[in-house]
């Protein structure tokens, strides 16, 4: 017997009442959702110096050859392994692959970690393992107060390693421990992830066009 085309076993076809229903939902929630986003970049469009200071850092760390670390939890944690895929990989240029490290891969290295030491030591242990002067280490938090984040900041001070912090609008402990830090224009968690997204695309876009800018002239 074949099945009716956009229709799911055991579950009834959505009338045309219903999607209409969702479609109004769907289109409120953009509308919303891009009023929010519209107001939070036009506050950060008029305080670039922070984010130009972390690009700047970005590219001289590369540059010299050094290693970038990328933690968080959650959301941030998927944000720390994309900024390093677009890296490691390629944003929009074919060129050579950057040192960037995500700690939050490993699954081995992160439950031996917890299971041994306790979840608050998770991303310190690896900070502790693979950073040293000349190193960044990029800490992604949308409270700035989780406690493996604030661990590893510290365990990045101690190894010598600057620290950049990406947090939302309210000062936090996180930016305490920081050398620099980006504190975007929002306090709702989803939104705040979507300005980090944002963010993370702007320096690759610049640290790509900055560095290749620069081989390409040697």
């Amino acid at each position: 017997m074949r099945m009716k085309r956009n229709s799911f076993a055991g579950s009834p076809t959505p009338s045309k009442n219903g999607s209409c229903t969702y479609a109004a939902t769907v289109a409120q929630a953009i509308e919303s959702r891009r009023a929010l986003l519209d107001r939070a970049l036009a506050q950060l469009a008029e305080r670039p110096g922070v984010l130009a200071l972390i690009a700047a850092w970005l590219v001289d760390t590369l540059r010299r050859g050094n290693r970038v670390l990328i933690a968080g939890n959650g959301g941030s944690a998927a944000e720390a392994q994309h900024f390093a895929a677009e890296l490691v990989g390629r944003f929009k240029r074919e060129r050579a692959p950057y040192p960037v490290l995500a700690l939050t891969t490993d699954t081995a290295v992160l439950t031996a970690v917890s299971n041994d030491y306790g979840y608050d030591h998770v991303f310190a242990r690896q900070v502790t393992a693979l950073a040293g002067p000349g190193d960044l280490l990029m800490l992604f938090s949308t409270s700035g107060e989780s406690r493996n984040v604030l661990a590893a900041a510290e365990a990045g001070r101690n190894r010598g390693a600057a620290v950049i912090a990406f947090t939302g609008q309210r000062r936090s402990r996180l930016e305490r421990l920081a050398d620099l830090t980006a504190r975007l224009p929002a306090s709702d968690t989803t939104l705040i992830q979507e300005l980090h997204t944002i963010v993370t695309h702007i320096l690759c876009e610049l640290v790509e066009s900055e560095l290749e800018a620069s081989r390409g002239g040697e």
